[in-house]
């Protein structure tokens, strides 16, 4: 066997690269880690960390309000940017040493530079211009918002990334895309004082997701005061004399807006990588062709999380990289499952699913079961706040196993990932109803719905 100067080279220092490193040096194997920016990827620098952070700060407008119904004297409440984007990038720098201690730690050698591939085992490290030479390769470079050079104008629009750092807070904003990103970033900027316009080209928001919370989401949005324009998008962006931009839109409309930000879908960073000349298989959009096991057609190269295009989910992206460890370096050939992803859309109000929506259950099953509740929330009664909690299970009939929870309202995403554990398990509609309730809880309506809301037999509604 070749004399290498590692065992294992990552290009990438997000989530999937650093579990990768750090399991692999954990097993005494020689580990190098290149990024060119910051670790921690999207996740911790541009992505859900900071748009968490951001949520938390845009839902105090309605908590203050709240509070006056439960017997607090508010003052009139005062909102300052600067001092969210300070408080916001002092925690991602902390969360970022986090991120470059464990790698030191785990014995794993971070080269702070750009690294690209000469040949299938050599990597040309660009900040100094030397090679080393590694058996193993892992890409682990993410994505990155598309930034859809065909907008005629789209070089004064902003992105997630620039979101993170505006220096000034705009008075208005639209948002183009109605995908999860756009979703929770106009509830975002709404939140903050915004007044905001989302614009999807699709009928309804959040395509994919289950139709009742499409719609139940669009609804509380709107009663809100986002305003979500449907079935348009953005034709052109034109910068005026006073700074601000005239969106025209496909409907005929033109809004005019102090920032136009894009969010309709990202691109894998596959750039400049080096893969024509390996001869790594990309994708029509670039993305790294992958086999079940993550490995590409060239077989010491592999790759995993965002820059494969499989699942854009940085738990799924480490959940790959531990089978990536499994079946290079411990023998047992693992392949990453991607079956029931519990997930969160952290919109206002918020949403966690996981299983099938009842447009997918429908098709695969001969007859469903959909038991439905919608309720006021006990949070919001003294506050007078009128808006409605969603919850939604879908049961194969057949075998009565419960294949799709859908959550709309507080707290959803932390049930969506409790219930991700007893799906996963195969549970049954029987298990849910034998199990007590918690009251008074929101929680608790999910096993207390006894009796469907209504049928579907080969896709034909029966109440």
């Amino acid at each position: 066997m070749a004399a290498y100067d590692y065992d294992l080279f990552v290009i990438g220092g997000g989530s999937g690269g650093v579990r990768a490193a750090r399991v692999a040096a954990a097993l005494g194997k020689r580990v190098a880690v290149a990024e060119e920016y910051r670790f921690g990827g999207t996740c911790v620098i541009r992505g859900c960390v900071p748009k968490k952070l951001f949520v938390y700060a845009s839902q105090y407008s309605e908590h203050f309000e709240d509070a006056v119904g439960y017997g607090w004297d508010v003052p009139p409440a005062r909102f300052d940017w600067n001092t969210l984007l300070a408080s916001k990038d002092r925690e991602i720098t902390r969360l970022e040493g986090i991120y470059r201690r464990n790698v030191e730690g785990s014995g794993a050698t971070i080269l702070d530079t750009r690294a690209e591939l000469v040949d299938r085992h050599t990597v040309r490290l660009v900040a100094d211009g030397r090679t080393v030479t590694v058996d193993q390769i892992l890409i682990a470079t993410g994505g990155r918002p598309s930034p859809h050079p065909a907008l005629k104008g789209n070089e004064h629009c902003i992105t997630s990334n620039e979101a993170f750092h505006l220096e000034t807070l705009p008075k208005s904003i639209m948002v183009g895309g109605g995908g999860y990103i756009a979703v929770e970033f106009a509830n975002i900027f709404h939140g903050l004082g915004v007044e905001t316009t989302l614009v999807y080209r699709g009928v309804e928001i959040l395509n994919h997701f289950d139709d009742d919370l499409r719609a139940c989401l669009h609804e509380a949005m709107a009663n809100k005061g986002v305003e979500i324009v449907c079935r348009a998008v953005a034709e052109e962006v034109v910068r005026r004399d006073d700074g601000r931009l005239d969106v025209k839109l496909s409907n005929g409309e033109t809004r005019t807006v102090d920032q136009f930000m894009l969010a309709m879908g990202r691109s894998p960073n596959t750039e400049g990588l080096g893969l024509e000349a390996v001869g790594v298989e990309t994708s029509v959009t670039g993305a790294i062709v992958v086999d079940g096991y993550s490995r590409t057609n060239v077989d010491n190269i592999w790759a995993i999380g965002d820059v494969t295009d499989r699942v854009q989910l940085t738990p799924v992206a480490i959940h790959e990289a531990m089978c990536f460890v499994e079946t290079a370096f411990r023998d047992n050939p693992t392949a990453p499952d991607h079956d029931l992803i519990a997930t969160a859309v952290f919109s206002q109000p918020e949403i966690g699913t996981v299983g099938l929506p009842e447009h997918e259950a429908v098709k695969a099953f001969e007859e469903i079961e959909v038991y439905r509740a919608s309720f006021r929330p006990m949070r919001n009664t003294l506050s007078g706040r009128d808006e409605k909690m969603l919850m939604k299970l879908i049961v194969d009939a057949a075998s009565r196993k419960v294949v799709g929870a859908h959550i709309m309202g507080p707290d959803a995403g932390e049930m969506a990932q409790l219930l991700g554990i007893p799906l996963k398990a195969g549970v049954t509609k029987d298990d849910f109803d034998r199990t007590m309730a918690v009251h008074p809880t929101a929680a608790e309506e999910l096993v207390t719905m006894y009796k469907p809301t209504y049928r579907v037999r080969k896709g034909e509604r029966i109440d």
